[in-house]
């Protein structure tokens, strides 16, 4: 789309699938100037089929105020707690277990974080969220 255009701003948001609102979204978006209901709509338009995930974005603004919406995998931290049913990881980490997951959840979201870890083998994907679910308090049995 704007391929010869130069990049003005790169901006990373966080957001709900399918909820983006000019309200949550302008006091991150509207310095940039681009139209605050266009993005919304295009944002949920893209995550529509994805209810109850924060799905990270990373919007490109160019020059001319347009806008190009790259989706990334959700958050590490946001699977683990889900799969592992807890609302928070644990206060003291080393010493505190909050939840557990099995190897097979790990497996799961080591596949879903795959293409957006610096790593192209599950098994070392795997290593990498362990290692978040151990920040987090968070076991894994088996």
């Amino acid at each position: 789309m704007a391929k010869n255009k130069e990049v003005k701003r790169i901006v990373k948001l966080e957001l709900e699938a399918g909820k983006a609102n000019p309200a949550r979204v302008g006091k991150d978006l509207a310095p940039t100037g681009i139209n605050l209901l266009q993005f919304c709509t295009q944002y949920n338009e893209m995550t529509k089929g994805k209810p109850g995930l924060v799905i990270p974005a990373e919007i490109k603004v160019y020059e001319d105020r347009s806008f190009e919406i790259l989706l990334k995998t959700p958050p590490a931290s946001f699977l683990l707690k889900k799969f592992a049913g807890v609302d928070k990881g644990a206060a003291k980490p080393g010493r505190m277990v909050v939840g557990s997951i099995t190897q097979e959840q790990l497996r799961q979201i080591a596949e879903i974080k795959l293409p957006d870890l610096n790593t192209t083998s599950l098994e070392s994907a795997m290593k990498i969220i362990a290692g978040t679910a151990k920040n987090m308090g968070i076991r894994i049995d088996g």
